[in-house]
């Protein structure tokens, strides 16, 4: 006689074991009609499995949260469903959710085109509308194997046979369609619901392997409800406007090309940009403490492999061979160099905390496949700092840096904010109880920061534990940019010490932390988020002084010296073309000020102030404008 614990604490007891279904139509016929799946302690079932045991229970409907992976899952069923119905000589593989979404890789001789996917979609509608009932069913290995060869399905014998013989396996049969699957699922067809839409076709190899067959893979992205559909679609609308590689482009910040892959060349106002963010950072860093350093970015592989980076990261290494036969390797952090400078003289408790800073150039062998414009690189530049302090330090020192990040990312424009705690991964250095000590101390300094965090389990750093800040920019989208990680390890791996109070050596703990993350990523979300039209004190160039007519070309000179003795990055437009020509152009470029100039305001030593997306203009006097123009321009205090 199963005793049933909802989320509110009432309990409910039955004669008989019930079953999921049973138990939403014994609370309510509404609940009955929206429930799609239980969890049964922590566990997800269909509502058709039984309940035979005293248990905590909940029914999750589509206004849960924990749905939307459900029903993007499903919808890869449907959608695999509609492959073969009306392409039946296509062989399924794996369709699993995504972020946003779903995907399903399918083998098939003839390649997919955009059309073949609206006659996809349109189908899956169809299986949507026919309420389809989902049912489970359990095998044994042999059967799947035998059935999926009498199918012609190889790639699920595949898969099939790597599960144990002894085990059972899950299926999922929803109208004439089987598929492999651990489940759960929702109770039938409708219940997915119409929010949906295929995206593309991509290319994807065998268990990602390139001596395997190659797929077609199709991605889809599936809501709630069409409210959520449609504010998705539109913001990929809006991301598609705001690409940073177009915008680079057009306006002339940067360039990528195949004789240096995932190396930037930047351009004279990229450059700028670039100056001005790292010029900001070092300001607030200097005010906060920070000592800034600079280190090698060629390093021996035996400092390498002191600090366990060899073992861990060594296929991501841009390795160099040098005559005296030493092995060398580009640094793909700067931690251990960091610790290297820590460990010149002997240091004292009183010396602790040492903020140490630097712009560290590295590089990292990233798959080809994986590179995205500025935004995921081979070589970038970290704005690293590793905070050297006792242990006592820990809350302290983290409180001090989240403060520093909030202000940072305000100064940006990004106050939308929320936080990781990512807990130690399977593969690690250090035993557990040194990754107990590191896991309190920063659960500690959550609390002291009053920082809200969700648990991403096992995504530490293999030398500790980490806090990963992650921002929402205009549009909606979210990034991780900050880290703050605790690390007991590499002190001890590299024989980092100080002088304690009592006279004995100890070793130091590492605050490995980072606030943008990498300038080439910061600076590419950065031209998303304000779609290239900048703030006036980051914009490359700030300004432009337009002459009306040639006349003016003397005074538009002068304007623009002004312009410069004030700190401003202006430049002239003096061309031989109408004014309206002009501003359009430099619109276009998004400049965000425009000094038109003629006859008449050089007469009166007046500007009209013209203001990026604004139609009107202001009349000033010049030095009015230029302190106008100097205060609006200066960086965030």
């Amino acid at each position: 006689m199963p005793n049933i614990t909802l989320p509110d604490g009432s309990v409910r007891s039955f004669d008989a074991p019930v079953s999921g279904a049973q138990l939403a139509a014994d609370i309510g016929p509404g609940l009955a009609k929206a429930a799609m799946i239980i969890v049964v302690n922590n566990e997800e079932r269909d509502l058709s499995r039984l309940i035979e045991e005293d248990a905590d229970v909940a029914i999750i409907t589509r206004r849960d949260p924990a749905a939307l992976e459900l029903i993007r899952h499903d919808t890869a069923h449907v959608m695999a469903e509609a492959v073969l119905e009306l392409y039946p000589e296509s062989q399924v593989t794996i369709g699993p959710s995504i972020d946003n979404g779903f995907y399903y890789d399918f083998y098939r001789e003839t390649p997919f085109t955009p059309d073949d996917l609206e006659i996809i979609e349109k189908r899956m509608h169809e299986i949507v509308d026919r309420d389809e009932v989902i049912t489970r069913e359990v095998w044994t290995r042999d059967e799947a194997v035998e059935h999926y060869k009498k199918v012609n399905e190889p790639f699920k014998v595949e898969l099939v046979e790597t599960i144990p013989a002894d085990e059972g396996i899950s299926f999922y049969r929803q109208g004439g369609f089987l598929d492999l699957c651990r489940g759960p699922h929702v109770p039938s067809t409708r219940h997915i619901g119409h929010a949906f839409k295929l995206m593309n076709l991509a290319g994807a190899y065998w268990r990602g392997d390139s001596k395997r067959p190659m797929l077609q893979r199709i991605y889809g992205t599936a809501w709630a409800d069409e409210k959520q559909l449609k504010a998705h679609l539109h913001m990929l609308e809006e991301a598609e406007k705001r690409d940073h590689r177009r915008l680079g482009r057009d306006l002339d910040l940067f360039h990528l090309q195949e004789e240096a892959v995932g190396s930037i060349f930047w351009h004279p106002k990229g450059w700028t940009l670039y100056r001005e963010i790292e010029a900001h950072v070092r300001r607030r860093l200097d005010v906060g403490g920070y000592s800034e350093v600079k280190t090698p970015q060629l390093v021996d592989r035996a400092l390498w492999e002191a600090s366990g980076h060899w073992e861990k990261f060594r296929e991501h290494m841009f390795i160099a061979e040098s005559e005296d036969d030493r092995t060398f390797a580009l640094k793909p952090m700067n931690c251990p160099g960091h610790v290297q400078i820590y460990k010149q003289g002997i240091k004292s408790y009183r010396d602790l905390p040492l903020r140490m800073a630097e712009f560290g150039s590295c590089h990292r062998n990233e798959p080809s496949g994986a590179l995205h414009g500025i935004m995921r690189v081979r070589a970038f530049t970290q704005d690293d700092a590793h905070i050297f302090c006792t242990e006592d330090q820990i809350t302290s020192e983290s409180i001090v840096f989240c403060d520093l990040l909030r202000k940072i990312y305000k100064d940006f424009g990004f106050e939308d904010i929320h936080v990781k705690f990512s807990d130690r991964p399977e593969t690690r250095a250090g035993d557990d109880a040194t990754w107990d000590r590191a896991e309190a101390a920063l659960k500690d300094a959550c609390v002291a920061a009053e920082l809200e965090t969700t648990l991403n389990p096992g995504e530490g750093a293999f030398y500790g534990p980490k806090l990963e800040f992650v921002l929402r920019d205009a549009i909606g989208r979210e990034w991780q940019c900050g880290t703050l990680q605790v690390d007991f390890v590499l002190p001890e791996r590299l024989d980092a010490t100080y002088v304690a109070e009592d006279g004995a050596r100890k070793r130091p703990v590492m605050l490995h932390r980072a606030i943008l993350g990498s300038m080439e990523r910061w600076i590419g979300i950065l031209i998303e988020q304000y779609s290239g039209r900048f703030p006036l004190w980051l914009a490359p160039v700030q300004g432009v002084v337009a002459t009306i007519t040639n006349d003016a070309d003397g005074y538009a000179d002068q304007v623009l010296q002004a312009c410069k003795a004030a700190g401003l990055r202006f430049g002239k437009d003096v061309r031989n073309e109408k004014i309206n020509y002009k501003i359009r152009e430099h619109s276009q470029a998004k400049i965000p000020a425009i000094l038109v100039v003629g006859a008449r305001e050089a007469e009166q030593g007046t500007v009209a102030i013209r203001r990026l997306g604004g139609k009107e203009q202001e009349i000033l006097a010049l030095d009015d404008a230029i302190h106008r123009l100097r205060d609006e321009a200066a960086p965030p205090m």
